[in-house]
């Protein structure tokens, strides 16, 4: 019996999977009124019939993140940053627009969501002071209803991930900053959350303690695929740590790019280091849009305007001036992209 065959046309339709989303965010609003005292009025009218003045925090954001990824979400002081972390964890409630974190909506589910996630800020310890480490991390396993097998095996996983051992037994009141930190990230993962908000993680830390809080949450995160949602104003945290950027300002959303592309689509700059093949003696006069960094016999740096001058023309203005034995053109740092951005909104 012959078998019909598939007409040569036919083709198969392969079912990609979707990506999860782990947070949605949508129309998002967050409005602070309150009263305040006018000069020149008496206290009864300002107690009775104060004047209301109302603040728009966070302004109609719409933004989602995907399962796994580590996002920084920065901004200027008073941008919008924390009110925005405190309504995805459900701390403060919108005005209006509609948010879901992991399917979940942290205005009506809040006892579910916190057995979901996990929360990290820089000032404030949830670890109990007088106690060692392995205390907190077994009452936070008793508070997520973990079982006593599942309490000791993850008190473990994460004493050896986070390399708490060494003073596990000490209260947690004598450790130095970079140790508590390392100790508040791990109790927030006792409950392997599916996502992790952190705020202002490494502030304080020394570079070597900012370094290993850093590694830790990529492994984390390459390990058990948690997703990071980051505010900082540490550019090394927003490099090291995260492969998009999202930059509100004033409560409105203003970038959403990956962080890599920062320094590459809002360049204003370039910087061009001259190496002689002596020494530089003499510091000239500049043509216009090239200014100096740095002057030094060994090496000068200087700063070109792309806005005024192409980096091609700059460079051979710059070899007409100075004898060079070796020239490095490259990009201005992250920090002085953002700050840009910043001053331009």
């Amino acid at each position: 019996m012959l078998h019909a065959e598939l007409p040569i046309c036919a083709t198969l339709k392969i079912h990609m999977p979707k990506e999860e989303k782990t947070i949605v965010v949508s129309e998002l609003s967050k409005k602070f009124t309150f009263p305040v005292k006018t000069e020149g009025t008496g206290w009864l009218k300002n107690l009775l019939r104060p004047e209301i003045r109302h603040v728009r925090a966070v302004d109609a954001i719409s933004f989602s993140v995907t399962k796994g990824e580590r996002v920084a979400f920065i901004g200027p002081n008073g941008a919008g940053k924390s009110t925005t972390i405190k309504m995805l964890t459900s701390i403060l409630f919108p005005t209006s627009g509609t948010i879901r974190v992991l399917g979940l909506d942290p205005t009506t589910d809040r006892k579910k969501l916190a057995y979901k996630i996990g929360t990290v800020f820089g000032q404030r310890s949830q670890l109990f002071p007088n106690l060692p480490i392995t205390d907190s991390l077994e009452f936070f396993g008793v508070m997520y209803d973990m079982t006593d097998i599942q309490i000791r095996k993850r008190v473990i996983e994460l004493a050896e991930l986070f390399e708490l051992n060494s003073f596990a037994d000490q209260p947690v009141r004598k450790l130095s900053l970079g140790q508590r930190m390392r100790a508040e990230v791990a109790a927030s993962l006792m409950h392997r959350p599916e996502v992790i908000f952190l705020d202002e993680p490494t502030i304080g830390l020394d570079v070597i303690a900012k370094k290993s809080l850093r590694d830790l949450l990529v492994k984390i995160n390459n390990e058990e695929q948690t997703t990071i949602f980051l505010t900082s104003h540490d550019v090394g945290d927003i490099e090291s740590l995260c492969n998009r950027t999202i930059i509100i300002n004033k409560g409105i959303l203003v970038k959403d790019l990956p962080t890599q592309e920062l320094t590459r689509t809002f360049v204003y700059e370039k910087y061009i280091d001259l190496v002689p093949p002596v020494a530089f003696e003499t510091f000239p006069e500049l043509p216009d849009g090239i200014r100096y960094a740095t002057k030094g016999k060994n090496k000068i740096t200087t700063i070109v305007d792309l806005d005024r001058i192409s980096v091609r023309d700059a460079l051979k203005a710059l070899l007409d001036i100075f004898e060079v034995e070796d020239v490095d053109v490259y990009n201005t740092d992250l920090e002085t992209v953002i700050r840009h951005i910043y001053e331009a909104d």
